[in-house]
């Protein structure tokens, strides 16, 4: 005898159910649903403020009276999460177009390589003028620009870890998902998405790092000789730094410390102790990430009340792609018109790209000339010397280290908040502590500044290797320990090997980082006092400030040159061999 259920009467069953699991409404399901309301209720109050008049002729005022440190840090957190918003879809599109796609590979790759390498203050120069016209007289342009700016310091490197993961995916999970016909939506949301969850969230969370970095450069912008300023904590310490005001310098370190430690307990440790559910290993791990807040809301019922009602979406897209043919089934391509096909792509794609190197080239000539590239290109070496250090000594330091924490959720918990904190530290707000160092012992900002780029770089390495460290399945860590491997030969038959993608992707962002970093690095100024090092990081925040815009585009050309030249001569071979040798 077999029963089955009419789809009419499962459909109207689900009112009821939902009203049956309302009755079963716990006091935990009541403190969720407050807590839910009271921030939807902040965050309104909080963005109302984005809309208001702005005039483009006047310079903002920055008000650093301590009573407004929670309205700044709260404008802050906004523009910071709606900027990790921007950078997941982003994530998920671009990393998604690239490992699917061999013609758009080509160009999304290189495309990203050149991306990370245009700095931050790169970006602001194109994006305030755009921004402002696009909203004229409204604060919104601002606040677009500032969350445009704090995107490019966090996107890049989403992007690539993803894409990394994408193209990595072990070779069982690829072939489950095609032999059970999983269209793309079904491909990306069970099998994709869950491989790389880890690397994603830790990612995620260096990102978020790097965009607090550059806070005070995307709130406090000089663009053209003109001053524009948002409310928000990096401007006030940009207004405190000018001002020389220590004591307000140190209500803002306070005020980041207290924001990065509450962001941690509340949205990365719930993610990061969420994420170890996938964990591609055969046996349970001995110790687990726990997180107070995700133990919270298990107990609570809105969360699989949620995916109840979101479950119709993902249905209607696993219907669609089916529908539209979106598959992974392999297609029988003609290879005359597969290269026909790749032969009109680069034609289109070379043409575009020739334009708008000749428009360009045109424009250099009529206010330069190409002679404007020479300075560029002498102090870039300058910048390459220290990025070379940085990357170097954060190897040989932080490789052991994130090793070490990736092994141990133990130590994961105790850590992760520490170097969450170190990893988001501004350098700006060091710079009356670097300014007073470097005149009090003499040293010159064409060495302290190597500290000062490792702020901003060191971390990407940590973090990925601490998420390199964390995939490697336990059970293979207890068979070595089985086996009585130890000391170096542990490291060359398990740790590297297992590491090494993850590496290598750090290895990458963090080059790219320095490079970015060097721009307020090679300029520190604080109370009237500047200290400018050698560099292509200071030749392009001087162009900046000045408004010089060919100057501007010859430095920042130089840059992608140089971080271009330095994936595609040493870290694209480490990712072939990452690829090809230390794939799952």
């Amino acid at each position: 005898m077999s029963f089955r259920t009419d789809p009419a009467a499962a459909r109207a069953s689900i009112p009821a159910r939902v009203a049956a699991r309302v009755n079963r409404t716990t006091w935990v399901d009541v403190a969720v649903a407050a807590a839910v309301l009271v921030l939807l209720y902040i965050t309104l109050r909080v963005g109302q403020g984005t809309t208001v008049r702005f005039s483009t002729s006047r310079s903002l005022h920055i008000d650093t009276d301590p009573a407004r440190l929670p309205y700044d840090a709260a404008r802050s957190l906004l523009r910071m999460f709606l900027a990790l918003a921007a950078s997941t879809v982003f994530t998920f599109c671009y990393a998604c177009a690239a490992a699917r796609s061999r013609r758009l590979e080509r160009i999304l790759i290189p495309a990203l390589d050149i991306l990370q390498s245009v700095p931050v203050l790169g970006f602001l120069t194109v994006a305030v003028t755009g921004f402002i016209a696009l909203f004229p007289g409204s604060m919104l342009g601002l606040e677009c620009a500032s969350i445009f700016a704090i995107f490019t310091s966090q996107a890049w490197n989403m992007a690539f870890g993803f894409y990394y993961s994408l193209t990595s995916l072990p070779r069982e999970l690829d072939e489950l998902s095609r032999s059970f016909r999983f269209t793309r939506w079904m491909r990306f949301w069970k099998v994709e998405l869950p491989s790389g969850a880890i690397g994603l969230v830790w990612n995620g969370m260096m990102s978020f790092g790097g965009g607090w970095f550059f806070l005070v450069a995307s709130e406090a912008i000089s663009v053209n000789r003109r001053n524009y300023a948002l409310p928000g904590i990096g401007s006030y310490a940009g207004a405190a730094i000018a001002a020389g005001d220590l004591g307000k310098i140190g209500l803002a370190i306070l005020t980041m410390a207290v924001m990065v430690i509450g962001v941690n307990f509340l949205f990365w440790r719930p993610l990061t102790a969420r994420a170890e559910r996938f964990r591609n290993e055969q046996s349970e791990a001995t110790e687990v990430q726990r997180s107070y807040v995700l133990d919270f809301l298990r107990r609570s019922s809105w969360p699989r009340l949620l995916g109840r009602l979101l479950r119709p979406v993902g249905h209607a897209l696993s219907r669609a792609g089916r529908i539209l043919g979106v598959d992974d089934r392999p297609l029988l391509v003609d290879p005359v018109r597969r290269r026909t096909g790749d032969l009109v792509f680069a034609a289109v794609a070379g043409g575009l790209i020739l334009w708008g190197l000749v428009d360009l080239a045109g424009y250099l000539r009529h206010h330069t000339g190409f002679g404007v590239f020479g300075e560029p290109l002498l102090l870039g070496l300058a910048t390459l010397a220290r990025v070379v250090v940085v990357v170097v000594a954060a190897t040989v330091i932080w490789v052991p280290v994130g090793v070490r924490i990736g092994f141990s959720p133990r130590l994961t918990r105790i850590a992760q908040p520490l170097v969450q904190i170190l990893a988001s530290f501004p350098a700006n707000f060091l710079f009356p502590l670097a300014v007073w160092f470097f005149l009090r012992t003499g040293l010159s900002l064409d060495v302290g500044g190597v500290l000062l780029m490792a702020l901003g770089a060191q971390w990407y390495i940590l973090f990925n290797t601490i998420a390199g460290a964390m995939s490697i399945p336990s059970d293979l860590r207890e068979a070595m320990d089985d086996m009585g491997v130890r000391g170096w030969q542990r490291w060359q038959r398990l740790i590297l090997p297992g590491i090494f993608p993850s590496y290598v992707t750090g290895g990458i962002t963090a080059s790219g980082g320095a490079w970015n970093a060097s721009i307020v690095s090679e300029v520190v100024p604080f109370a009237g006092t500047t200290l400018t090092a050698t560099g292509l990081g200071a030749y392009i925040a001087e162009s900046t400030a000045r408004g010089d815009f060919p100057h501007l585009i010859a430095g920042v050309a130089v840059m992608s040159l140089y971080v271009v030249g330095l994936n595609r001569l040493f870290w694209r071979r480490l990712y072939r061999l990452a690829e090809t040798r230390y794939a799952p």
